[in-house]
C-alpha cells in the first residue's frame, strides 16, 4: 500500500487513528528523508493537539526503535537494569546511583543526555572530571561494564536515529510537550539500549518538565506502559522538583556533592532518592535482597565509582575544576524559608555558565549554584544563603535577577515547615 505525508497529516489533523502501516511509513520516511521536516513538523504538531491512543503510542515507539540498531548485553552474566530521569535541578543522582547499583550485583548500562536550558545534563557534569570520557563505541561500552558493572555514555548515532532527527524538529516548533511525543523518545531510546529493567524518575513541580502532578502521573502511566508493552519491566517513581535536589546545581559542583554521597555523606534528599531508586533497580533486576545502603556505607559503590571512571579516561583523584568568582546571596530577613523554586536556581545556574541555550554552547566545569540552606530551615537575616559561582562575573547580575521576585521567601510564620514536600510522590508500577 503506498503513503503520502498528507493523508497521513490530515488523519492526525481532524482527530483520527493513525493506522500502524502508516506509522510505520512516516517514520521510515522521514528517517530516509523522504518526508520534508515542514511535514514531520505538522504531523507532531497534530499530534500535541489531538494526541494519541496507547495503541499508536507503543507503534510509533517501536517505529523509532526500528529505525536503528538494538544494542544486546545478553553476553553480561549479570541482569541488566537502568534508571531514566526526566530532568530537574540538582539532579546529580545518576553519578553516585550507576556505580551503587553495579557494586549490589547488577550491570548498568546508563545512556545520558547533555543539559539544555535550566536542567542540567548527566554527561556534561561527568565531564568536569578530567580525561573523562562520554563518548564510547559499544565494545567500549561492553568493556567498561564487563569491568566496572556501570557505565555512563552518550548513545551512540546508530540508537533511534528516527528520535534524534525528530527531537531536534520538535525543540524548534513547539511541541516538545506533546506526552505521546515525550514518551515514546524517551522509551525508544531506553528499550534499543537493551535494558532488561526500568525505573524512571519522573520529576513534578516548577523546576521539571512537568509541573503538574496530573501531567507527571500521565507521562509515567503511558511509559510504563510502553515499558510493559515491549517486554522491558518498568517502574515510575514521581519524585518532587519544586526545590532543588541537595545542595548543588552545576557539573563540577555536582560531581563534588555525588562523591560526597558514595563517601557515605551527602545531603539527605539526594541519599534518600539514590537508595529508593537502587532498590526499585535491584527489585526490577531480581536482585531483592541486595542492600544498596551497606554498599554506600562499605566502601564497594565508592570503589566501583572510581572503576568506572577510570575505564572511561578519568581520573578519579584529580582536583575538580573550581570557578574563579564567586558571590554570596544573603538570606533577606530571619525566619523559616519557605520557598527556594527550582526553576530560579536553574536559570540562575544556566546564566552562570554551567548550561546551554543551543545544543552546540559549551558549558563552564566550575559554574553553578550552592545552597546553604533548604526549605523548611530557619535563617537569619544576613546569613548566607546561596554562592553563585562563574568564571565570568558579568554574568552574574542576570543570574540574580532570575533569582529575584517570589523565588527566594522567608516567613515567621510556624506553619512554613509544613509545606516542605516529600522527595518521593508516588509509585506507579
Amino acid at each position: 500500500m503506498s503513503h503520502d505525508a498528507i493523508t497521513v497529516i490530515r488523519a492526525k489533523r481532524d482527530g483520527g487513528t493513525l493506522t500502524p502501516d502508516q506509522i510505520d511509513w512516516i517514520i521510515d520516511a522521514y528517517t530516509r528523508g523522504e518526508v520534508a521536516d515542514e511535514q514531520m513538523s505538522a504531523l507532531a504538531m497534530a499530534i500535541l493537539l489531538n494526541g494519541m491512543d496507547r495503541a499508536e503510542i507503543a507503534r510509533w515507539t517501536a517505529a523509532m526503535i526500528a529505525s536503528g540498531e538494538r544494542m544486546d548485553f545478553s553476553s553480561l552474566p549479570l541482569p541488566t537494569t537502568d534508571k531514566h530521569s526526566t530532568g530537574g535541578v540538582g539532579d546529580k543522582i545518576t553519578l553516585p546511583l550507576a556505580p551503587l547499583v553495579a557494586a549490589c550485583g547488577a550491570a548498568v548500562p546508563q545512556l545520558s543526555g547533555r543539559g539544555l536550558g535550566h536542567t542540567g545534563g548527566t554527561l556534561d557534569k561527568l565531564e568536569s572530571v578530567p580525561g573523562w570520557r562520554a563518548r564510547l563505541s559499544n565494545d567500549e561500552m561492553l568493556a567498561v561494564l564487563r569491568e566496572a558493572g556501570a557505565v555512563i555514555c552518550a548513545a551512540g548515532d546508530g540508537l533511534a536515529p528516527a528520535d534524534r532527527k525528530l527531537y531536534a524538529l520538535r525543540d524548534v516548533t513547539g511541541t516538545v510537550e506533546s506526552i505521546p511525543l515525550i514518551a515514546s523518545s524517551i522509551m525508544s531510546k531506553k528499550i534499543a539500549e537493551g535494558t532488561g529493567a526500568l525505573v524512571l524518575d519522573v520529576k513534578v513541580g516548577s523546576g521539571a518538565f512537568m509541573k503538574t502532578e496530573a501531567d507527571a502521573r500521565e507521562l509515567a502511566e503511558t511509559m510504563v506502559g510502553l515499558g510493559t508493552d515491549h517486554g522491558v519491566r518498568t517502574v515510575a517513581l514521581l519524585t518532587d522538583m519544586s526545590t532543588p535536589l541537595g545542595l548543588t546545581a552545576g557539573n563540577a559542583l555536582e560531581v563534588r556533592e555525588s562523591v560526597e554521597v558514595l563517601a557515605g555523606g551527602g545531603p539527605a534528599d539526594v541519599v534518600e532518592l539514590t537508595l529508593a531508586l537502587a532498590r526499585e533497580m535491584l527489585d526490577a533486576a531480581g536482585l531483592t535482597d541486595a542492600d544498596p545502603a551497606r554498599a554506600l556505607a562499605d566502601g564497594t559503590a565508592m570503589d566501583h565509582w572510581r572503576r568506572m571512571i577510570r575505564a572511561q579516561g578519568g581520573d578519579p583523584d584529580a582536583p575538580l575544576p573550581v570557578a574563579r568568582e564567586r558571590q554570596v546571596l544573603t538570606a533577606p530577613a530571619s525566619g523559616t524559608l519557605r520557598r527556594l523554586d527550582a526553576y530560579a536556581v536553574g536559570v540562575a545556574a544556566w546564566r552562570l555558565g554551567a548550561g546551554r541555550a543551543r545544543k552546540e554552547d559549551p558549558v563552564q566545569a566550575g559554574a553553578g549554584i550552592e545552597l546553604h540552606a533548604k526549605p523548611g530551615q530557619r535563617v537569619v537575616a544576613g546569613q548566607p544563603l546561596l554562592t553563585l559561582h562563574t568564571d565570568t562575573p558579568e554574568r552574574f547580575p542576570a543570574a540574580l535577577q532570575a533569582l529575584a521576585g517570589d523565588a527566594i521567601e522567608v516567613s515567621d510564620a510556624e506553619s512554613a515547615a509544613e509545606t516542605v514536600p516529600a522527595t518521593i510522590l508516588d509509585r506507579i508500577a
